[in-house]
């Protein structure tokens, strides 16, 4: 964060030292992309990539790991606080240029390996036995909303802008996005999900996805405190009553239209309502990858009934599988961040293209391949 004087000072001597950084050379030096160091009573994580709006790498995910690992253990740090560095970004998502290479021609099991790191990272922040207090102020996309948006506290700003944006590039909300998106009220997570839509904070509140307000210029001292307080007593200094949600007044059509049963049904909703935002949210709609919204609505009804994050993780390794696969992928991750045409050409492409088997098997079992989280025990959160 901007005038955030503890990330500005983490350095790599930090409580997890011993454990290879994650890093990157930039004008000729080596540059941790993932600040981790004790202040206080608090372990204090850094996404430290700011010019990539602190987009994760494997190599972030793996150091992320490692500082819980070390924390876990040290009675020192009652409380772990995740931050982003600069002030336009919590993290953007994960290093979708690398599964752009992989997608065409690349190594496909490199990314998979990653997946698979980063959800049981995900998974474990959602069960981690010490509170996470994340501060999700700026961009807080796909992978970010991962390592944030499971934490047992998850602070917005006035500058939060949450999105689970897969559908967009031809994927489908991963890293637990389907999970949280199924919980939220009515149809909201339906609407995000299935328009690429982004919230802001007090959306991102009443969605679920977040815990508390705080204003951005109360971030610094906030950080300060968490250093000093327990969690709540710190919270309690500085938390602000939330600000206005534009998608509380817009949940009955969300919810009446959402509800149908298919694609097609839903935007036929859409467009009959007479409500100018849902005929916006059927062109969002449209404009996506058709695969991708097919897969998505049935990845979110699938979430609601599968019980723990654990076994949506497991479903949702399945599906990113798959996606890895698929034309679509490559083509909209070419089209919004390589070329940036903004024009993807998407195959099949039309809704009524898209074979109900070619849905299904995105959910189709992976035998030994299998992510497998379904299985572990959840500890009891603090």
């Amino acid at each position: 964060m901007a005038g955030n004087t503890a990330a500005g000072n983490a350095t790599a001597g930090n409580a997890a030292a011993g454990h290879a950084a994650a890093g990157s050379t930039v004008s000729g030096r080596t540059v941790d992309e993932v600040l981790v160091q004790r202040e206080g009573r608090s372990g204090l994580i850094v996404l430290n990539r700011p010019a990539a709006l602190n987009a994760l790498t494997h190599a972030m995910v793996r150091r992320i790991d490692a500082a819980l690992d070390t924390w876990e253990r040290d009675d020192r740090v009652e409380t772990v606080v995740v931050t982003g560095a600069g002030d336009r970004a919590f993290c953007a998502g994960g290093d979708i240029v690398a599964i752009h290479r992989a997608a065409t021609g690349g190594d496909p099991a490199a990314v998979e390996e990653f997946w698979r790191d980063e959800y049981r990272l995900n998974a474990r922040i959602a069960r981690f036995p010490k509170p996470y207090v994340a501060v999700m102020s700026g961009i807080v996309m796909g992978g970010g909303v991962g390592v944030s948006a499971h934490g047992s506290v998850r602070i917005v700003t006035g500058t939060t802008r949450v999105a689970m944006p897969e559908a967009g590039i031809g994927f489908v909300p991963d890293v637990g996005g389907t999970y949280l998106l199924s919980l939220a009220p009515g149809e909201l997570g339906t609407h995000l999900a299935l328009t690429a839509g982004s919230a802001g904070a007090g959306d991102a509140l009443l969605c679920g996805l977040a815990d508390h307000f705080v204003p951005t210029e109360r971030l610094p001292a906030l950080l300060d405190d968490l250093a000093e307080l327990p969690v709540h007593e710190a919270l309690v200094r500085h938390v602000a009553p939330a600000p206005p949600a534009p998608l509380e007044r817009q949940r009955e059509w969300i919810d009446s239209c959402y509800a149908a049963g298919t694609v097609e049904e839903i935007l036929g909703r859409l467009r009959d309502s007479g409500e100018p935002e849902a005929g916006k949210a059927a062109e969002r709609i449209t404009a996506n990858s058709p695969t991708a919204v097919k897969v998505t609505l049935a990845a979110l009804r699938r979430a609601r009934s599968l019980g723990p994050l654990e076994a949506v993780l497991d479903q949702e390794y399945r599906t990113s599988c798959a996606a890895l696969d698929t034309p679509d992928l490559a083509e909209g991750i070419r089209a919004q961040v390589i070329d940036k045409d903004r024009t993807p050409r998407w195959s099949p492409a039309t809704l009524d293209a898209v074979a109900p088997a070619a849905v299904a098997r995105y959910f189709a079992q992976l035998g030994e391949r299998e992510l497998g989280l379904a299985t572990t025990k959840p500890l009891e959160r603090w």
